[in-house]
């Protein structure tokens, strides 16, 4: 326990600065929204496509007011409570996929730089073409074809979520797999490898053993800057109606699709909120990995130097110091 703590509590105690700043303000936004998401169910007034209540049906667009603080939509939903059951779909969405993309890429990451030969060099052409392909326009693309082939829910987890988390996954694959790669190939070179092939370990203990510690300190910051536009990419497919179905879960970006209608008659609360949400989570996870980034990495991490303090001379020495007499120069020319 006290081990999780000291990893939990290092980044803080290692950064300063502004980089501590930026950390702890990323993690309070995200933080807020974490809790949102576990505690839909307890903190959002209502459901996310419920539109009446005990006393007959919610108004359409109705004006924030004592029983809805954000109103409602054209669909008589209330807006406060789709915002609060959105952070608990883009949080399923995003652990999806940065999990399952972080797992495929570690694993062909250290195969490919550490086994080489022809296998590398077809992983290598493969991640290549994924990432030269725009990110978004791919996204859209594994979007129709997961779509309709998950036809129905899996786990806990809607159909719409698990093609919209599928579809995020195959685009941050060849990120995770270029640095593990390189790494790995950095790192076999090494002496302590060597000794270990030397010594007769396998190449699965060499890869479990030496080289997994090493590749594995730059995907935590990887991961969060990744979370942060996946966030933005499943916004952007639901403002395009690709995925998450409006009977399936509360998602913001199809919120702000709705919501233009809405912005042209002077109705400003449908498209406020959930656009504000989007930037703040946006912003929160972007300053966790920015923060991060300036703890992990030794060359922009600032290290804290102990202020020098030289204890005060005494009269004695300052006395000593001044009245002593010069060296004879005549004396040294003579021996």
């Amino acid at each position: 326990m006290r081990g999780l703590l000291n990893a939990i509590v290092s980044p803080f105690s290692r950064t300063q600065g502004v980089a501590r700043w930026m950390l702890g303000v990323g993690v309070a936004i995200s933080g807020v929204f974490l809790v949102f998401a576990i505690f839909a169910p307890w903190l959002a007034p209502y459901g996310f496509a419920t539109f009446k209540g005990p006393h007959g049906d919610f108004a359409k667009l109705g004006h924030p007011n004592s029983h809805h603080w954000f109103g409602t939509t054209d669909l008589q939903t209330d807006v406060l409570s789709r915002v609060i059951w959105g952070s608990r779909t883009a949080l399923e969405v995003v652990t999806l996929a940065v999990i399952a993309s972080l797992v495929i890429g570690l694993v062909l990451g250290i195969l490919s730089g550490y086994v080489g030969g022809w296998a590398d060099r077809l992983l290598v052409l493969v991640m290549d073409s994924l990432y030269a392909f725009p990110s978004f326009l791919l996204a859209i693309v594994c979007a129709f074809l997961f779509t309709n082939v998950i036809g129905t829910s899996v786990l806990f987890f809607s159909s719409g979520i698990i093609a919209a988390a599928m579809s995020l996954t195959v685009i941050y694959i060849p990120q995770y797999f270029r640095v593990v790669r390189n790494t790995t190939i950095s790192a076999k070179q090494a002496t302590y490898v060597e000794a270990a092939r030397a010594l007769g370990a396998s190449g699965g203990v060499v890869m479990r053993r030496y080289l997994f510690g090493n590749v594995i300190q730059s995907v935590p910051v990887i991961g969060t800057l990744n979370a942060a536009d996946a966030i933005l990419t499943l916004a952007g497919l639901g403002f395009l109606g690709i995925g998450i179905q409006p009977n399936e879960a509360a998602e913001w970006g199809y919120d702000l699709q709705r919501a233009l209608d809405d912005a042209g008659i002077g109705v400003w609360w449908t498209s406020l909120y959930p656009g504000l949400a989007i930037v703040l989570l946006v912003t929160g996870l972007t300053l966790v990995g920015e923060g991060l980034n300036e703890t992990v990495n030794p060359v922009l991490r600032k290290r804290r130097l102990l202020p020098v303090v030289m204890p005060p001379r005494s009269r004695d020495e300052v006395s000593t110091t001044t009245t002593a007499p010069a060296p004879s120069l005549e004396g040294e020319s003579t021996t």
